[in-house]
């Protein structure tokens, strides 16, 4: 379920005041009325009377809100000055500036005695030739060039000399000579700190993601810069060692392998235009449907095609959505892992018509950079879930043994993107509701029914002592309260929550609302993880038998059992992912974070091309 929010904000009309968390530990805004006597205290109801309190236009105490976390205005990396005052031949006094860890690697190899790695009198070595050639190529790691560029100086061969002038036309051609030393040495440093950047960026990635939105939580990677540069004036290949820089796991590779596939379309496919918004139903007639046929025939796979060739051809000029072309649909569902329930609706017709190769080169490199974000090896055993893809992935032995189907948050209620340890496994679980449930959505219907959690049988207690929902004042502070659901049939975590304990509050579990898994879109829950098939999960994170976990839930207790060893579990948000054959599949962006991602791209580079 969703963690609870960082702020409360009031419903009231015409105001924007915010209920802080500092009022809600204080008793709630209406603390001060209930001191002056008008309203009863926060809590427990003191007479039976005041326990039937209902909303009206009169109500002095709003209903909060909790709300939860936000996107931000991307901001690059600060820069601050580099000390030169220590560095030889040349370089001590220039003026430079850069992001402190690429400032500490400079000053750690040039104040050290560290030797020019890319002039040498006067002149460009070729190491600095090989350096700039690899940078100009990162674009097919999914990086962009323009933040590595480096221009070499040039000569100023401007000067006029004049046959009757000697003197000033020795002064201007000392001058340029000094220009042209200060402007090499200027390069030393800037392409010195291009290459840190390439070796710091294609570690962690370009963007810090806590800086895109608060449903990004990453602990930001360290990457050792101390030794890039002498390593870099000892490579006899230096285009080749920065090259080994770069993540070697299959995930990244597979996605570079594709960004490259993209990039050599030099003939773009027909594309066939079926409307977005388009809803057919088998009966219905359409001349749209003539489209849907040869998108069909477009995507399919050559199996496919062969199997159905005979409706395929048959019906390229159809208006009527025949049983036979329901057929064929449903089959085409089925093989893109859609619901084969033949309706075209807006994903059955995403899977026709496919993306535009600039679409998927975008989604590509932001899936290269959020890669980067997370360990170079995930493990030989782990959890990986995919938001946009609504599934989860059980990996042992450093492959995937399954797949299923998940729900995870709604679009007002998302899902974190983060890493943990899966710790333990719970069967026939309480429901400890959260803050933001009581708040958002049960409070309103406690004003108008203080009975209502009593009749669905939850358990609520204020100040640690359980009490009946009916005896509480829902007008007051709830910041004491706490409600959950016991162990039942409608418990709203099923048979059993798979948790990895975390600050946002969430974990996988079963659900009662099976149905849910049918849709084709299932971003709809509180923002906790819903399984298809919660059971055979469990049983793999505890090392043991589905039968067995079976036993555990018919024995109707509440049980925690720690799984034997910490499980990695990655909850993560790609749009484009390898499936386990290796084969890059795409996915709807179903909360807009690639946009985020994007931007914050287009900012890092500003800032880098006009930092000194």
């Amino acid at each position: 379920m969703l963690a609870l929010g960082l702020s409360f904000s009031t419903a009231v009309p015409g105001t924007a005041d915010a209920i802080t968390l500092m009022d809600l530990l204080r008793g709630g805004p209406g603390k001060v009325a209930r001191d002056r006597g008008e309203m009863p205290p926060a809590g427990i109801v003191t007479s039976p009377s005041s326990g039937s309190l209902s909303a009206d236009a009169s109500d002095p105490e709003p209903l909060p809100r909790v709300s939860g976390p936000r996107y931000y205005t991307y901001k690059a990396d600060a820069t601050r000055a580099v000390d030169t005052s220590k560095f030889a031949d040349g370089l001590a006094g220039v003026k430079f500036s850069a992001t402190p860890e690429i400032a500490k690697a400079l000053e750690t190899y040039y104040g050290a005695g560290g030797k020019q790695l890319w002039v040498s009198e006067g002149a460009l070595t070729d190491r600095a030739n090989a350096a700039m050639a690899f940078l100009e190529t990162v674009g097919a790691s999914g990086l962009d060039p323009a933040d590595y560029s480096v221009s070499a100086p040039a000569k100023d061969v401007t000067a006029s000399i004049s046959d009757t002038a000697a003197a000033p036309q020795a002064d201007a051609s000392t001058s340029a000579s000094d220009a042209y030393q200060r402007a090499l040495m200027q390069f030393e440093l800037t392409l010195s700190a291009k290459v840190l950047a390439y070796v710091q960026d294609t570690n962690r990635g370009r963007v810090d993601p806590n800086r895109l939105s608060g449903y990004h939580d990453f602990k930001r990677k360290t990457v050792n810069l101390a030794p890039v540069l002498k390593l870099a004036s000892l490579s006899p290949d230096v285009g080749a060692y920065l090259r080994s820089r770069e993540p070697s796991s299959v995930e990244y590779q597979a996605l570079k392998a594709e960004l490259a596939t993209l990039r050599a379309e030099t003939d773009p496919a027909h594309v066939v235009s079926v409307p977005a918004d388009l809803v057919l139903k088998p009966g219905n007639s359409s001349a749209e449907l003539a489209n849907v046929v040869k998108a069909i025939e477009h995507r399919a796979s050559a199996s496919f095609k062969t199997e159905h060739a005979a409706v395929i051809s048959g019906y390229q000029q159809t208006t009527d959505y025949s049983p036979e072309l329901v057929d064929l649909v449903k089959a085409f569902q089925s093989a893109q892992g859609l619901k084969a329930d033949g309706v075209i609706g807006p994903a059955t017709v995403r899977a026709m018509v496919g993306e535009t190769n600039d679409a998927r080169i975008a989604k590509v490199e932001v899936a290269m950079e959020q890669v980067r974000w997370l360990p170079a090896d995930l493990g030989q055993r782990y959890v990986f879930i995919n938001q946009p893809a609504f599934m989860a992935y059980y990996h042992n032995d450093g492959q995937e043994e399954f797949g299923m189907k998940v729900v995870v948050g709604s679009k007002a209620n998302q899902t974190y993107f983060f890493q943990d340890e899966i710790q333990t496994v719970e069967f026939n679980p309480y429901w400890g509701v959260p803050q933001s449930i009581i708040v958002n959505e049960m409070l309103p219907k406690l004003r108008r029914d203080p009975s209502y959690l009593d009749r669905l049988g939850y358990e609520v207690q204020v100040g640690g002592r359980a009490v009946s929902s009916s005896s509480v004042n829902w007008y007051g502070s709830t910041n004491a309260i706490s409600v959950r659901q016991p162990p039942s049939s409608d418990n709203a975590l099923g048979d059993l929550k798979i948790l990895f304990p975390n600050a946002h509050a969430i974990y996988m579990h079963d659900t009662p609302a099976k149905s849910f898994f049918n849709r084709d879109m299932r971003a709809l829950s509180h923002g906790c993880i819903r399984l298809v098939d919660p059971r055979r999960m469990a049983a793999a994170v505890l090392g043991t038998s589905v039968d067995k976990v079976g036993e555990q839930i018919a024995s109707g207790k509440n049980r925690a059992v720690q799984v034997p060893q910490k499980i990695p579990v990655y909850v993560s948000y790609f749009t484009a992912w390898p499936n386990k054959d290796g084969k890059i599949e795409y996915f709807n962006d179903v909360y807009d974070r690639d946009s985020y991602v994007q931007k914050a791209f287009a900012i890092t580079t500003k800032a880098r091309g006009s930092s000194v």
